[in-house]
């Protein structure tokens, strides 16, 4: 059996005490990264932080804000070692749960057009683009665009 599926995996929700790891993933993962900064001020307003831990480690999290019945995903992020293996998928499905749970009508978020297995992911999940917005993310090269997109979540049960 794969160690994966036979390690425990939970989805719990992320507080101040897992910033050091959710700042560790980030790092590793992108190369402009959020800061400490980011994250302390994502968790202090109240937006929805959740984490996926394999045997209690943190592989990966997802910060939401919700604002009346429209959600936007900040930041969805999977370790590298871990990328491929679904849990992208488990966060999303989770994130896109807890925003219908708020309220939110849409989930929203940008993403790079460079980011292909983002992009894979989104597309599997039927997120359309709605918009662009130009020079949007840092790059090594000046700036990168970023597609917005959209999923609309009247279909998953609240």
């Amino acid at each position: 059996m794969n160690a994966v599926l036979s390690a425990q995996v939970e989805i719990l929700p992320l507080g101040h005490g897992d910033v050091d790891e959710m700042l560790a993933v980030e790092q590793r993962v992108y190369p402009f990264p959020w800061t400490r900064g980011n994250f302390v001020d994502s968790i202090a307003a109240g937006y929805s932080v959740w984490g996926c831990r394999v045997a209690g480690e943190l592989i990966g999290y997802f910060v939401v804000m919700v604002a009346v019945d429209e959600a936007h995903l900040l930041n969805l992020s999977v370790d590298g070692k871990r990328q491929g293996m679904g849990f992208g998928a488990r966060l999303l499905r989770h994130a896109m749960r807890s925003a219908r749970q708020a309220g939110a009508m849409v989930l929203l978020l940008e993403v790079r057009p460079s980011n292909d297995r983002a992009m894979a992911l989104y597309q599997h999940f039927g997120f359309q683009q709605i918009g662009l917005r130009r020079d949007y993310y840092a790059a090594a090269a000046g700036r990168e665009d970023a597609l917005v997109l959209q999923y609309l979540l009247e279909e998953i049960s609240a």
